[in-house]
């Protein structure tokens, strides 16, 4: 535990300059994209489109339908080709819709544009799910729920910690989507029903905050709060108590809270404006094992190889790819699979692996740990295949932040064991 930051806080080295100054370089899939149809939680999908159908930018492809309700649309015009099961970022192949595109990028309305200042709430909320909105920041969880029956809400918290390393994707494209960025959280506020918003950034990010504060400086009741740079203050949990020092169960919004991620807000505030859903992401592809880190804007579907080959390719041959970033992403054993509608970064890290010695019973892994875990013992109960142990040490409250292994001195990857623990428990519940 640092005696500075406190637990569950720790100051990281962000490898954030390699990308945060650089513009967002335009990048296109060479010939196909793969549209996922699911993400690994949900196999009732329900297809409008058949092989060899013209789609446009922004065709309604399929429809999530399950107990969620997501439409998904097409990033590029083309023929729809046929499905193909292909590596997904959840570590698991999953269905896949191909699409060849035709280069033109002929776009179709897929829904009316709304004015949020006349819409009721529940025209906002109904447009929300009919645009596919989906929490952008990496989580993918459909946004409308957030939003349905909001009771008691006072505060609604824009989150643009983006606290993890590398990435910087957020950042830049708030940067460069300043006027989208305050109709979307103006919309949301409205959704929330709460009386004022926050916009939480790093304190670092200077020359961000002025322009928010100057982008926000009419609206008396959306204000910029500025947070430690600390680690994983992005996390929903951190963000909630460092803004109000209240702790909850299940849900922000049981002490009044609602929290969104601000690419999430840019989205909304398009479709708003457009008519569209989520067909492309600003992603940062970064980390040592890169010629060149950089911000990408790509539909989504496209191949991470694809992006890698046109931004310069792999620095070393032996690489890590990772879906996300490098304490919270999943190592992905190929760069054969896709952008998704909520990827925000793909790190590529030249592989150095690390001979992990005997723990050491230091304790520092339980002092890192932001939900007050013990990753040592849950690591030690995985091992012996003890499902009581795992569940009375609450292993699947673990948010796989990764500073369990971080601050490991014995080099443990002690967060992969919690994270076994966890499908463990998942898997009992079934």
């Amino acid at each position: 535990m640092s005696l500075l930051t406190g637990p569950g806080r720790e100051h990281l080295n962000g490898h954030k300059d390699e990308t945060l100054h650089n513009d967002i370089v335009l990048v296109k899939p060479k010939k196909e994209v793969f549209v996922p149809l699911n993400n690994g939680s949900s196999t009732k999908v329900d297809v409008y489109v058949n092989e060899g159908d013209k789609v446009f930018v922004g065709t309604l492809l399929a429809r999530r339908n399950d107990h969620f309700n997501v439409p998904i649309y097409s990033p590029v015009s083309g023929v729809v080709g046929a499905k193909k099961n292909m590596m997904h970022s959840v570590l698991k192949p999953q269905e896949h819709l191909i699409i060849e595109d035709d280069g033109k990028y002929e776009k179709v309305e897929s829904f009316k544009p709304l004015d949020y200042t006349t819409a009721t709430h529940d025209e906002l909320v109904n447009f929300m799910m009919e645009a596919g909105i989906v929490g952008c920041g990496g989580a993918g969880f459909p946004s409308y729920l957030k939003y349905k029956k909001p009771e008691n809400i006072n505060t609604l918290i824009i989150n643009a910690v983006e606290c993890e390393p590398y990435i910087t994707a957020d950042y830049r494209f708030t940067k460069e989507s300043l006027e989208d960025t305050v109709l979307g959280v103006k919309a949301l506020l409205k959704m929330s029903t709460a009386p004022k918003a926050i916009v939480a950034i790093k304190k670092t990010k200077k020359e961000l905050i002025a322009q928010l504060k100057e982008a926000f400086k009419t609206e008396s009741n959306i204000q910029v709060f500025e947070t430690p740079d600390v680690y994983p203050m992005g996390w929903e949990r951190t963000l909630v108590y460092e803004y109000c020092k209240k702790r909850y169960n299940r849900l922000p919004s049981e002490i009044g809270i609602i929290v969104n991620n601000i690419t999430t807000a840019i989205a909304f505030a398009r479709s708003l404006k457009y008519g569209e859903g989520i067909v492309e992401k600003v992603v940062t592809f970064s980390g040592d094992g890169l010629k060149n880190p950089t911000n990408v804007r790509v539909p989504y579907g496209t191949k991470v190889s694809e992006v890698v080959a046109q931004i310069g390719g792999y620095s070393s041959e032996d690489v890590l790819v990772i879906a996300g970033g490098p304490m919270m992403g999943k190592t992905i054993p190929t760069d054969e699979f896709v952008i998704t509608n909520y990827t925000n970064a793909i790190t590529i890290l030249k592989n150095n692996p690390v001979e992990a010695m005997e723990c050491m019973r230091c304790g520092r892994c339980n002092d890192a740990c932001p939900a007050g875990l013990l990753p040592v013992r849950i690591n030690n109960a995985e091992k012996m295949k003890d499902i009581n142990w795992m569940t009375q040490l609450r292993a699947d409250q673990c948010i796989e932040c990764g500073l369990c292994t971080y601050v490991c001195p014995s080099k443990i990857d002690v967060t992969e064991g919690v994270r076994r623990a966890k499908r463990a428990l998942a898997l009992k519940k079934g």
